[in-house]
């Protein structure tokens, strides 16, 4: 599962040309809830959209029910479970630029944040969904990476707790990036769900910083 990555800055979107360069801003990585561009197509206009990553914001899960994540749908499933089948009959297809992503390595008996990209190191796009929301304050976008399963992927099948399913987000090539936005049905959008290339893919260890302790009262130190 996916649930942090690095989006595309401003200043490498040339790698994207057709589409515009954001007119907002966004932060430098991206967790669940963070806002962060998407690339979408209707008709023949180009489209690059502030949206929030998991398909189901948290303020849009009902009080009182448990909190779930939609950073990402599983291609397998994705008509079945409702956080996505809707978008997905209407080909609610998305190119969410980026980076790198990072996913979690247990090879040193721990977890290790990893860093994995293009080995050209040229920004890469990946295959998503988006849908909207009607908020009161004003309309929203939020959107949710396809995975497939990685377990026979040299590169990605290091990643995860072990003995749990491997699993991979779908990198898409940029002679893909019209086709992807404009399949007409889900079978043909099923046949972009693919694994890229092991030796075209670059990794490297990326620790998260350690988190800044809390101040106390045993710090001799004021905390008014």
């Amino acid at each position: 599962m996916c649930a942090n990555y690095d989006p595309t800055a401003e200043i490498d979107f040339e790698a994207f040309s057709q589409f515009p360069k954001p007119n907002f801003d966004y932060p430098i990585e991206t967790w669940k809830d963070y806002a962060a561009p998407i690339l979408r197509k209707s008709a023949d206009e180009y489209l690059t959209d502030p949206a929030t990553f998991g398909m189901v914001p948290r303020k849009h899960i009902p009080p009182g029910v448990k909190l779930f994540d939609t950073m990402n749908a599983r291609a397998e499933s994705v008509g079945e479970k409702r956080s996505y089948s809707g978008a997905w009959k209407n080909l609610q297809l998305c190119l969410i630029p980026c980076r790198s992503f990072y996913e979690p390595s247990y090879e040193t008996g721990s977890a290790v944040r990893w860093r994995i990209g293009l080995e050209s190191g040229r920004p890469l796009a990946v295959a998503g969904l988006w849908r909207a929301w009607n908020d009161a304050d004003s309309p929203s976008l939020s959107f949710t990476m396809f995975t497939i399963n990685a377990e026979e992927h040299a590169l990605m099948r290091r990643f995860h707790k072990p003995g749990a399913e491997k699993r991979s987000v779908v990198a898409l090539r940029p002679e893909q990036y019209d086709d992807w936005l404009g399949c007409s049905t889900t079978d043909e959008a099923r046949s972009f769900l693919n694994l890229f290339p092991a030796d075209e893919m670059a990794s490297e260890p990326a620790p998260l910083p350690p988190r800044r302790r809390k101040p106390t009262a045993d710090d001799g130190e004021s905390l008014l």
